[in-house]
């Protein structure tokens, strides 16, 4: 059910067409930055995030990437605990037997290597690897109580190093775990780190990638730039393309079009229309497989991703937490 999306020819025979292969639809629901202060729709705690993938889900969605949150910092923060992760797990899995889970294991600002991977500790189907640094610039406004955590309006600026290093790192503990690797992009720099590990034989095909733009040092969030990741994409390979803010929705309807997926949520876009901030994730989710049933596209069911990504068919269990405190 994959297909080499770089190749016009294979295109043509595809396009408009039920051979065109389901799009996939990931849920992006909270991100390990902004919270609800930012859209009161953000899910923080594990039982919010369980109930927004369920209505994702429920909107088409075949995978939910997640972000845990720290309670002991009134969900403000990143987790840095597998546990939190876990408990997270066990409950979306509770409301949706068969979405596949998608832990990051880039967590968020502020946390060092190990806490950043302790999610893969929480055994996700997939997990994502970040190709190369990038700079986050962005306001955040205060939290007002019982939220905690800020306690006025600041200004993040700052840089996620990921060194050469590290990337192998991360694709060796996602291997030993079982976890499915996603190479995510910034910018096409990151092709050689990509190529890198293909050379290392630490993942195999088919590819797993996300082709994300519009970051602070990232692509532009330009169709051009997205032909040029399709371009250079390394086959046989499945690529969701996530974009940030107002560049979300024709970018993903690009990838809509072209054959590749998308992953959209209030992670990375607070807002449904200019200006109309989205009452939840699902409400993008449900927008993006409208686009693709009207172009013709059908959307992928969580069995159908399993296959094109190549994930086992079986969804993994995930039994309650012993200690979720």
């Amino acid at each position: 059910m994959t297909y080499d999306y770089s190749d016009a020819r294979e295109y043509l025979k595809r396009a408009g067409s039920k051979r065109m292969p389901p799009l996939i639809i990931s849920a992006a629901i909270t991100g390990g930055i902004q919270g609800k202060e930012a859209n009161p729709a953000i899910p923080e705690t594990p039982e919010e995030q369980a109930e927004e993938a369920r209505r994702c889900y429920e909107a088409g969605a075949s995978m939910v990437h997640i972000h845990a949150r720290d309670p002991r910092t009134g969900y403000a923060t990143p987790a840095k605990r597998a546990r939190d992760f876990a408990l997270v797990n066990h409950l979306v899995r509770e409301k949706c037997p068969e979405i596949i889970i998608d832990n990051t294991s880039g967590g968020g600002l502020g946390l060092d290597l190990e806490e950043r991977l302790s999610s893969l500790d929480a055994f996700p189907e997939v997990s994502d690897i970040d190709m190369g640094p990038f700079d986050v610039a962005l306001p955040l406004r205060r939290r007002e109580a019982p939220l905690t955590g800020r306690d006025e309006d600041v200004m993040v600026d700052d840089l996620l190093p990921v060194t050469i290093g590290e990337t192998e790192l991360r694709a060796r503990r996602m291997n030993e775990r079982g976890v499915g690797v996603t190479m995510a992009l910034f910018h096409n720099g990151h092709w050689s780190s990509v190529d890198n590990l293909i050379r290392r034989k630490l993942v195999q095909p088919p590819y797993r990638f996300l082709f994300f733009l519009g970051m602070t040092s990232g692509a532009l969030p330009t169709p051009q730039t997205l032909l040029d990741f399709v371009r250079d994409a390394p086959q046989p390979s499945v690529a969701f393309v996530m974009a940030v803010g107002r560049h979300d929705l024709p970018l993903t309807t690009m990838a809509t079009l072209l054959g590749l997926h998308a992953m959209v949520g209030l992670e990375t876009n607070l807002y449904i229309s200019d200006g109309v901030q989205a009452t939840s994730n699902a409400q993008l989710v449900q927008r993006t497989a409208d686009i693709a049933r009207s172009l013709g596209r059908e959307v992928a069911t969580p069995a159908q991703a399993r296959e094109m990504l190549g994930l086992p068919a079986e969804p993994r269990a995930y039994p309650a937490p012993a200690d979720a405190a």
